[in-house]
């Protein structure tokens, strides 16, 4: 049995995954942190829990082997490194840290301690996007030339979010931060090393931060990705293509099709079945000593695009990467 601490409800997917972890029988949720001690309060007697108002508290409980953080992307730092520091394994919502600095700094926390550690990328888990990451690394595309990954709803236009979601100093960013990390972990995970970034950010409901942007990316293996996200498009649907100099794939939402050189047309291809989420892979992980893909150099990969990302467009200049 893994008994889990939930550090915050700050972020919107925290209920999400308090609900996924509950109904887990290898799992117990045993008590709630939070920056905001009301809101950590309410959600305990919520979820019928134990309340900690001292984090440093919580993790001298005895009955607390590993916590799932969703506290504001800034303190993700001083959050995770005092529980690995304190022997707790460590489950983290996207996006690890603000800099590669930072990250850095984590991953060595993580590393003298000795903890399971998963981040959450959870469109690495779908079939599609397994799909598509084997035909890249087949050669049965060719050289890819081009993937454009689009990842957009309507929470700012609709204001769904929370207003603390706009609060740069918490986040770190907007659209691009938030949704757009899986347009950008995605890229990484396909095509491998990036050389280059350049970014366009705007603002289309006058928030402290953006709402709508596209970064575009030149990697290594000569692929150009389009990052594109948005909080202000409604009835958009998820869209990954990836053009290669043998063959084209296009997806919207669920479904895919494909046509390779010497092909009629586009067919639809059987695609693997999804992988358990993160957060089970997680508990697997600790439990039962499977692997976890979603590691620490997956997480590092993530906070070097976005940071770049975000010097890009802040200086108006293309920003390359260190080798």
């Amino acid at each position: 049995m893994l008994n889990v601490a939930m550090l915050s409800k700050w972020h919107v997917h925290a209920a999400g995954y308090a609900r996924e972890l509950m109904a887990m029988d290898d799992v117990n949720v045993t008590c709630i942190w939070d920056e905001d001690a009301e809101r950590g309060a309410a959600w305990a007697k919520e979820l019928g829990v134990a309340f900690e108002a001292d984090l440093d508290e919580l993790l001298r409980r005895p009955d607390v082997d590993a916590v799932a953080v969703n506290c504001p992307t800034a303190m993700h730092p001083e959050v995770i490194i005092k529980a690995a520091r304190a022997g707790k394994h460590i489950f983290t919502e996207k996006v690890l840290a603000l800099t590669v600095r930072e990250c850095d700094e984590i991953a060595k926390a993580i590393n003298e301690a000795g903890v399971k550690f998963c981040i959450s990328f959870p469109q690495r888990c779908w079939g599609r996007n397994k799909y598509i990451k084997h035909m890249v690394e087949s050669g049965a595309l060719g050289q890819v030339t081009v993937m454009r990954a689009r990842d957009a709803h309507d929470g700012s236009l609709r204001n769904w979010l929370p207003d603390y979601w706009y609060d740069r100093d918490m986040t770190g960013g907007g659209a691009m931060m938030d949704l757009g990390a899986h347009p950008m972990y995605l890229a990484s995970w396909m095509m491998g090393r990036p050389r280059r970034i350049q970014s366009m950010f705007n603002n289309i409901t006058n928030r402290a931060v953006e709402d709508n942007s596209v970064c575009t990316i030149e990697f290594e293996n000569g692929a150009i990705v389009i990052s594109e996200t948005s909080l202000v498009a409604p009835m958009n649907p998820k869209l990954v293509e990836v053009y290669g100099t043998k063959g084209v794939i296009i997806c919207q939402d669920s479904d895919i099709k494909v046509r390779l050189a010497g092909q009629e047309g586009f067919s639809v291809p059987e695609l693997p079945e999804n992988d358990p989420a993160p957060i089970r892979q997680w508990v697997e992980g600790v439990l039962y000593g499977k692997e976890i893909p979603f590691d620490l150099k997956a997480a590092r990969d993530l906070t070097e695009l976005m940071e770049n990302a975000y010097i890009a467009d802040g200086t108006g200049h293309e920003v390359f990467f260190k080798k």
